[in-house]
């Protein structure tokens, strides 16, 4: 959805073909104010993220508090350089960057912005809860990433074969391309390259095991809705898992029979058969039931009720 991009007094300003609009608040100085000022911009925008390539003559944005304030928009950019050069300042941050660099802002946070005449760029625009939910570090300060290799390299390759083949996803299938593009800018950010980032693995763990745990009767649980329940990728959830030497079965099956030795126990079941007990806790076949409560617990799901019939009464 290509479109020309105007300054306004407010800051940038575009009408896109199909007549939507986008304005973003910030001050901006160009060279010559006298001339006019135009750029391009070519944008693919979900409900959840957008990408755009970026074109424009030479200028300074400047986004400030009151900027924020009157225009919040809860997103970062990870800016891809094509082509130019530009130069980013936020908090005690800054830096510059050129084709083979990255960089990663948060947009409600005051920040300066400047490039060249010359200056080309794609911008991934993902929702400010991905990142911090996947890297609180990385959503701290901007994080400035190298393109030239390894992971690094493998991002800037998918942004930019990305914004290329945008026209031919679905809106799902360009969401969940997004948010693989995420999973791997937050493992770069925290100077990982094969495993989900180590400040948050335990808790991320923590998580997963307790909704697992919450929800071990559903019939529809695994992991790809235990990742969209708690807003994480799929990918990412394997990640977690794998580093904590399970996987999303073996978890689930494991919860699934604890709730079958406690139901089996409980006083609240007694009136059930152990089918019905099997079938209440997600098993679908009696037999595969006893056989997995056998392996788990060393004994079969009747003599561990009959096991419960001979405890004492408590006191």
């Amino acid at each position: 959805m290509p479109t020309t991009v105007t300054l306004d007094p407010l800051g940038v300003h575009c009408i896109f073909s199909d007549g939507s609009e986008y304005r973003r608040r910030s001050r901006i100085s160009v060279p010559d104010r006298t001339a006019p000022w135009t750029g391009r911009l070519d944008r693919r925008q979900s409900r959840a993220h957008g990408l755009a390539l970026c074109s424009g003559g030479e200028e300074v944005v400047v986004r400030e508090r009151r900027h924020v304030r009157a225009d919040p928009r809860g997103t970062y950019e990870l800016l891809v350089p094509l082509a130019g050069t530009a130069w980013v300042e936020q908090g005690r941050a800054s830096a510059e960057i050129r084709p083979g660099g990255m960089v990663l802002c948060e947009i409600d946070r005051p920040l300066t912005f400047a490039h060249d005449v010359d200056f080309l760029s794609i911008a991934l625009i993902v929702p400010g809860d991905s990142i911090i939910l996947r890297s609180p570090a990385a959503a701290r300060e901007p994080q400035m990433l190298s393109g030239e290799r390894g992971l690094g390299r493998v991002i800037r390759q998918l942004v930019s074969t990305l914004q290329e083949e945008r026209e031919e996803f679905s809106e799902a299938t360009f969401d969940m391309a997004c948010d693989r593009l995420v999973d791997l800018v937050c493992l770069a950010a925290e100077g990982a390259t094969d495993s989900a980032p180590s400040s948050q693995q335990a808790k991320v763990e923590s998580s997963i095991r307790q909704y697992v745990r919450q929800h071990a009767a559903d019939d529809d649980l695994d992991v790809n809705s235990i990742a969209r329940a708690l807003g994480w990728s799929t990918r990412y959830v394997q990640q977690v898992l794998r580093s904590a030497n399970t996987t999303s079965r073996d978890l689930i099956r494991r919860e699934r029979l604890l709730l079958a030795q406690s139901r089996l126990a409980g006083t609240g079941w007694s009136t059930h058969s152990i089918a019905q007990i099997a079938h209440s806790c997600g098993f679908g076949s009696h037999a595969s039931f006893s056989t997995a409560f056998r392996a788990e617990f060393g004994m079969t799901p009747r003599e561990a009720r009959r096991g419960a019939d001979r405890l004492p009464p408590p006191c």
